[in-house]
């Protein structure tokens, strides 16, 4: 008999949306898990970044697809759309940002929660 190992729902669905970010190539992604630092903002933030307003628009229809297509899950909220520099798609648990590149370094939201444990992942 093989066992499987249970996934809570915002793990599951920061994997979605990490797979999301791949298939559109997006850059440095990473997964904050905020769990261990008793947040009440989420349980991970996904943060990646994209070279133009059209990239950035791209990796959140893709996250969002993905996610819907495995959960049916839709986000809470969704802010940045119109300019496409900073897209966040909320779903609760799993936060999703997808910035262009210099909007994500200068606002290094990686540095607020710098006692996060920090998951990287490679672009597809």
């Amino acid at each position: 008999m093989v066992k499987k190992k249970l996934v809570n729902l915002s793990t599951y669905l920061s994997e979605i949306a990490v797979q999301g970010m791949q298939e559109k190539k997006g850059h440095d992604i990473v997964r904050l898990d905020l769990r261990e630092l008793n947040s009440s903002v989420s349980d991970y933030f996904i943060v990646c970044n994209a070279d133009s307003s059209t990239q950035v628009k791209a990796i959140a229809d893709s996250v969002e697809d993905e996610i819907y297509k495995n959960t049916e899950a839709t986000p809470w909220r969704k802010e940045g759309l119109e300019n496409a520099e900073w897209i966040i798609l909320d779903y609760f648990d799993v936060v999703v940002h997808i910035f262009k590149t210099e909007k994500r370094d200068f606002y290094g939201i990686e540095d607020l929660w710098g006692d996060a444990q920090t998951t990287s992942y490679q672009s597809a």
